[in-house]
């Protein structure tokens, strides 16, 4: 009896023990299904999700190659800024003029260029700047200057214009009212933002020296080879020099009376100091450029004048610059690598 009563008992509990698991397994069956059942519910969402954004991509797609039939053929950046300090800066180069260089050459290192026009395609450049070169009878001056200088500002991701202003005519040369004409002209063809007055014969040796303005007006020459890498006198202010638009109209330019050699520059400092502005320089290690050995060309005499109107400044600079340059506009040719202004300036005045 008792023997019976124990099997009794020990049936019992196994009949517990195996409803007990069926009812676990019923329960991990239930959550696994609606476990399961999220997880098929949430990839389907991400799916319909992902078909939602390719339609609505493609149909926006749609309206742009509409758009772009109906309005105009060109395509909108929406890229980010430049840095500062672009990643193609190399420094300080050892230049090199080959004799035999010719303009298919340069043109064919640079296909880039446009017109004269760069702009870097994998961003925004932070300025736009229109380099401004006063020219006469320095061709291959100007091919050397060309052969280095593009390649140094695109390295800079600059968004640039060269322009060449070529003076026609025997009058005697006048840099500075070449720069006025140029300033003049490269404003008609865009809204630039920086202005770079470049001598033909220097050639920057060092990427560093960033051609882009600053708060102040800018001297980009601190030291050249045929000075020793020094600066030619404290209040040097020539050569290569970076001014705003707003610097530069306030200043009203250079004076269009600087025939010859000599003055002009100092001039310009002078208007800069009178509008209580002040010449910033970048450090003399990177400032360095190499000057292309050349005589003194005919038509570009020392300029007897010009301290005599270096003491007129005060008086003249209202009347005598932007707002009274007077050029007889002979051409504007638009070649592969630089824009080319001719102009004509008839008779030289005389100084009062």
């Amino acid at each position: 009896m008792a023997l019976s009563l124990y099997v009794f008992h020990l049936f019992y509990k196994f009949k517990v023990l195996v409803l007990v698991t069926l009812c676990l397994m019923v329960l991990w069956a239930t959550f696994s299904y609606f476990v399961d059942s999220r997880h098929e519910i949430s990839k389907a969402k991400s799916m319909v999700e992902d078909f939602r954004k390719v339609t609505s991509l493609e149909d926006s797609q749609k309206e742009e190659e509409i758009e772009s039939v109906a309005k105009v053929p060109t395509v909108k950046s929406f890229q980010g800024h430049c840095p500062a300090l672009s990643p193609y800066l190399r420094g300080a180069s050892k230049l090199t003029f080959k004799a035999t260089l010719t303009l298919e050459e340069v043109q064919k290192e640079n296909p880039q260029v446009v017109k004269g026009r760069y702009h870097p395609t994998e961003c925004s450049a932070l300025q736009h700047v229109a380099i401004l070169i006063p020219h006469r009878n320095r061709e291959k001056h100007l091919l050397y200057l060309l052969e280095h200088l593009h390649p140094f500002l695109q390295r800079q991701q600059l968004d640039y214009g060269i322009y060449v202003i070529h003076q026609a005519g025997s009058t005697k040369f006048n840099r500075a009212k070449l720069l006025n004409v140029g300033y003049l002209e490269a404003l008609k063809e865009a809204n630039w933002d920086c202005f770079i007055f470049h001598d033909v014969d220097l050639v920057p040796e060092n990427d560093f020296n960033i051609y882009m303005c600053d708060r102040q007006p800018k001297h980009l020459v601190v030291g050249r080879n045929n000075t020793g890498y020094r600066l030619r006198y404290r209040g040097y202010f020539g050569g290569v020099t970076a001014l705003t638009r707003d610097q530069f109209s306030k200043v009203n330019g250079f004076s269009n009376k600087y025939w010859g050699w000599g003055g002009e520059d100092d001039d310009l400092r002078i208007r800069v100091e009178m509008q209580k502005m002040r010449v910033v320089r970048p450090s003399a290690d990177v400032a360095r450029y190499t000057m292309i050995f050349h005589k003194r060309d005919h038509g570009n005499e020392e300029n007897g004048e010009r301290m005599k109107l270096l003491r007129q400044v005060s008086r003249t600079w209202k009347t005598d610059g932007l707002n009274s340059c007077s050029y007889k506009l002979l051409s504007v040719e638009h070649n592969p690598l630089y824009v080319n202004i001719t102009v004509d300036f008839s008779t030289q005045p005389k100084v009062s």
